[in-house]
């Protein structure tokens, strides 16, 4: 007879619809106003303007649309703004919520940017729950219980310590934190930047 294992979780991603529909945006904005003072701008104002774009641009993904979680069996991957830290779940050594929401190890504090803390979510959640005990008082009804109504970053949170604690012993999930830093989103930034002080300075 087999011994029965564990389930491994399923490959999730949390990302916020709020900041790729606000990235996407200005993207679509500093695009059109971009390319219109390249195309019709005279002087030093194409090159201003490409500055600009160079230096804009990736802070505006980095901040919007490249922040994720994604969990797996194996590993926690938090991809911020700047980095992307990979903590096997043995590496965790916390996963908590406050006013932001934030994973530790080895002490560590790394910031999910990818899961904002909505205070007006966690007041409805809250709103929610007092109706369910007021409707419920002797806590009678089994989905009350056992399941608790929360903010969806808040209620993330509490599926990724879940997985942490399921997981942390399993052989494929040992090892220590990695950090790498997203080059691809310092060096051009950084391009522009200079770039854009250069044009200023000998305007």
């Amino acid at each position: 007879m087999s011994t029965p294992q564990s389930s491994a979780p399923e490959p999730k991603t949390y990302r916020s619809t709020a900041s790729l529909v606000t990235g996407a945006l200005l993207l679509a904005l500093g695009a059109w106003f971009g390319v219109d003072a390249i195309w019709r701008g005279d002087g030093r104002t194409p090159w201003l303007a490409l500055a600009a774009l160079v230096l804009l641009v990736p802070l505006v993904v980095a901040y919007t649309l490249r922040p994720a979680v994604v969990s797996d069996e194996d590993r926690l991957t938090v991809r911020n703004p700047f980095r992307t830290v990979t903590l096997p779940w043995a590496a965790v050594a916390e996963l908590r919520s406050g006013f932001t929401n934030e994973v530790r190890s080895d002490g560590r504090t790394y910031q999910l940017w990818a899961l904002p803390v909505s205070l007006r979510a966690r007041k409805k959640a809250a709103r929610a729950q007092m109706r369910d005990a007021v409707a419920d008082p002797h806590g009678a009804t089994p989905t009350t219980v056992s399941q608790p109504t929360r903010s969806d970053s808040d209620q993330a949170v509490e599926d990724l310590r879940e997985i942490a604690e399921r997981r942390a012993a399993a052989p494929s999930a040992q090892g220590p934190a990695v950090v790498r830093w997203a080059y691809e989103i310092i060096a051009p930034t950084a391009v522009g930047a200079i770039a854009l002080v250069v044009l200023v300075a000998t305007g």
